[in-house]
């Protein structure tokens, strides 16, 4: 990189405006790693199948699927800064319904309530990731947008200590008899994690108001030209998507199930609460100090190889999760989100630095993609209802195969 490359990148990290930015991104992140405990806690409130608890993640990520494209188009008429506004205001009321469902004692109903919280997070994310990519030179994207998902990863660490111990103590978790009691007081417990997120989204949303002038990318107007669908024309826009789809499906997949993975006594046999914990120190922390580190290995070495290493690490330590138990398997699982960190990121700033097609089109796809979040964690579910969790992790597994492949080819790829 350039000096005068290095100077734009250190005004952008700098700039007020990039850093408010990069607060969405630990929002986003606080809400959707909320969800992990919420699964052990549904699954026992509402005596469901692991594949039935993982409906909470195919809920919530199933909006990226339907969403993306229509927040592409959104984002193109209401711009950067109302386009994040209005996902905010839809996050919070997503999370002011879970109380209604959790009141009914309906499942279905809290899956909707997600859906919409997920919709608005989608909508987030089509506008602030190429936002984090675009607000400085071209040479520091890699950097810039892995530096913001390292708030993401703050946020995703956060959320499950949290959980925890507001989700994972008490009522059914309490080791009494589970009855209609213990149920009410877990519910009890959902509604409160849910409310307090919603007050901190709607003073979030009041701050970013404020400053909402300030929340442009470099080359706007550029930005905005073009159909939402014109990344569906760009094959490296659909390999980049592809690769998007099973990354967020094995990250999620693993997630979601690590806590009632690490609870078994062929594990760690720990109790739900410890396992909670774990899954924010290790797992999502190991992600947060995998990005810390990985936005200054992006300055000096090429994004591909970055990645290409650290999905043939993941991949590796998945196949330990499977072949082995105890502490060797447990240590493998939590291991994976420190080479998940850098993921996400770099697939989609090399996409975007290869597809034909606008910024916003781009991003619409790859946010469409993240739909494997709702897919694999899915499919996850029902491998270990019939084969056990271990098992389960061979998704994840051929899912690194598939962005290892992706990371070998992309210096080969030209703008396409």
């Amino acid at each position: 990189m350039s000096d005068s490359g290095n100077a734009t990148t250190r005004r952008g990290i700098f700039d007020p405006a990039f850093f408010h930015v990069t607060t969405l991104f630990f929002i986003w992140g606080f809400v959707t790693a909320s969800i992990d405990p919420l699964v052990p806690s549904v699954r026992t409130v509402f005596s469901l199948t692991y594949a039935e608890s993982l409906l909470t993640q195919f809920a919530f990520f199933l909006a990226y699927g339907i969403v993306s494209i229509p927040a592409a188009a959104v984002l193109k008429r209401l711009g950067y800064p109302g386009t994040i506004i209005a996902s905010l205001a839809a996050m919070a009321l997503g999370c002011l319904i879970i109380p209604l469902a959790t009141y009914a004692h309906s499942y279905p109903f809290v899956l909707v309530a997600l859906f919409i919280i997920a919709g608005g997070i989608t909508q987030l994310q089509v506008a602030a990731n190429p936002l984090a990519a675009n607000m400085g030179s071209p040479e520091g994207s890699h950097f810039r947008l892995t530096l913001s998902q390292t708030f993401n990863s703050l946020g995703t660490v956060i959320a499950p200590l949290i959980g925890a111990y507001v989700l994972l103590r008490g009522g059914v978790f309490a080791g009494a008899a589970i009855n209609a009691g213990a149920r009410d007081a877990t519910l009890r417990n959902v509604d409160v994690q849910f409310l307090l997120i919603a007050a901190v989204i709607v003073l979030f949303t009041l701050f970013l108001w404020r400053v909402r002038k300030g929340l442009h990318p470099v080359d706007e107007i550029e930005e905005m030209q073009g159909s939402p669908f014109a990344a569906f024309g760009s094959g490296w826009a659909l390999f980049g998507a592809a690769a998007i789809f099973v990354y967020v499906g094995a990250e999620v997949a693993i997630s979601s199930l690590m806590i009632n993975f690490l609870h078994q006594p062929s594990v760690l046999n720990i109790d739900y609460s410890s396992a909670g914990r774990l899954l924010g120190f290790y797992y999502w922390g190991g992600a947060m100090v995998g990005r810390a580190i990985g936005s200054v290995v992006l300055i000096r070495a090429p994004a591909h190889r970055v990645l290409a290493a650290a999905a043939f690490v993941a991949l590796l330590l998945c196949l330990v999760v499977t072949q082995s138990a105890g502490h060797m398997a447990g240590v493998a699982a939590l291991a994976v989100g420190l080479f998940n960190s850098i993921m996400f990121p770099t697939i989609f700033t090399l996409t975007l630095e290869r597809s034909s097609a606008s910024a916003p089109a781009t991003s619409g796809l790859l946010c469409m993609a993240i739909v494997g979040g709702a897919i694999l964690p899915l499919c996850a579910g029902v491998v270990a209802d019939h084969a056990g969790l271990s098992a389960a992790f061979w998704l994840p597994f051929a899912a690194y195969c598939l962005i290892a492949t992706f990371a070998l080819i992309s210096p080969a790829k030209e703008r396409a």
